[in-house]
């Protein structure tokens, strides 16, 4: 499995608009289940930790099926020093 290679319950971001979900590129989501032998993602977008303890909610305002190309695994970590880089390009 590659370093980059993206799993059940990963935090991604989207990488394009969504206009007809109301989803911008860059809003964040969670991986919920794996298909097509990871060539496919079924995402959950949440409203925010804040907001769920100020308001006691927590619920997905948009769950949906979305290709690689479509979104990018987020790294809260630094990279380890034997982890190579890979260039991405749009």
């Amino acid at each position: 499995m590659t370093p980059n290679a993206i799993k059940l319950l990963d935090v991604v971001a989207l990488t394009v608009d969504l206009l007809d979900e109301d989803l911008w590129r860059g809003q964040v989501g969670t991986v919920v289940e794996l298909s097509a032998d990871g060539e496919a993602f079924e995402m959950e977008f949440s409203d925010s930790p804040q907001e769920r303890l100020r308001h006691h909610t927590g619920y997905t305002y948009e769950s949906l099926g979305l290709l690689p190309d479509q979104i990018m695994l987020l790294h809260f970590e630094p990279a380890s020093p034997q982890q190579k880089s890979e260039l991405v390009t749009a």
